[in-house]
């Protein structure tokens, strides 16, 4: 496979300077095209979140209000946990592994030589990833509502604002992933050590906001366990937690810090 597939422009004369949104564009229209490729990918996601939300939503337990949750229901919490879930799968499992690849393989390197960089490449791996992830929201938000009349969040602006931050923290921790990962061997095992911590401070196997005080004040220091108070409380119709915010965006600068020192093209 030549370079000029790989981005899908020719190399520029020698001297010319490369054309930058032009050669953006390109290499997105290109990644979206192997992305759809990926029906693996996609469907971890897309798909899976939303399933495991309707399958946790079928136990009719489930779907009973509880005065341990304040008189909520259990699917209920586990919407934002459903959410934060494919922003985990797409940062940690997924591109960690395409960017790792394509280090690996001398794509990154053999870019130089086309009016694409590989920070274009990056740029199309976020963006897709992102946009993936922000369908499979749409998916599980209205999987909740019209399956188990789970609430629409309550506060939207507060609820994109976290998401946001959230998808930020995941898809930032995904580029620390490719950055420190040699093979894509080591950053599909080191994606699966770190998904199922990350999934348990999300809340997967118990919300957070069910974990006894303790556990629940420890987790709420983690990126996502902080995410998963955050969503949750817009969704309940109040503004999120500056704390919880803030420790979102307290990692997720950290993730981009570490990532920008520590990435290599080659």
């Amino acid at each position: 496979m030549t370079t000029a597939h790989l981005s899908g422009t020719a190399a520029p004369p020698n001297g010319a300077k490369p054309a930058g949104p032009s050669a953006l564009l390109s290499v997105l229209r290109t990644e979206f095209r192997l992305f759809l490729r990926e029906p693996g990918a996609l469907f971890w996601v897309v798909v899976f979140p939303p399933a495991l939300l309707t399958i946790l939503g079928c136990i009719p337990s489930f779907r009973e209000a509880s005065a341990d949750l304040g008189g909520r229901r259990t699917v209920d919490l586990y919407v934002p946990v459903a959410v934060l879930l494919s922003m985990i799968v797409s940062g940690v499992q997924t591109m960690p592994g395409i960017l790792t690849g394509y280090r690996e393989l001398g794509i990154l390197r053999r870019l130089r030589a086309t009016p694409a960089r590989p920070h274009h490449l990056l740029t199309a791996q976020i963006v897709l990833h992102g946009c993936a992830s922000a369908a499979s929201v749409l998916l599980v938000l209205a999987i909740g509502r019209l399956a188990f009349d789970v609430s629409l969040p309550g506060q939207l602006a507060g609820y994109l604002v976290a998401a946001a931050l959230t998808a930020g923290a995941a898809l930032s921790l995904g580029a620390v992933l490719s950055a420190t990962a040699r093979t894509t061997k080591i950053a599909q095992t080191v994606g699966t050590l770190a998904f199922f911590p990350m999934m348990f401070t999300a809340g997967v196997w118990l919300p957070v906001q069910a974990m006894p005080d303790t556990l629940r004040h420890l987790v709420e220091f983690t990126p996502f366990g902080a995410a998963s108070q955050a969503l949750d409380q817009a969704a309940t119709g109040s503004w999120p937690g500056w704390t919880h915010l803030g420790v979102t965006a307290l990692w997720t600068a950290v993730f981009v810090w570490t990532a920008v020192r520590r990435f290599r093209w080659e």
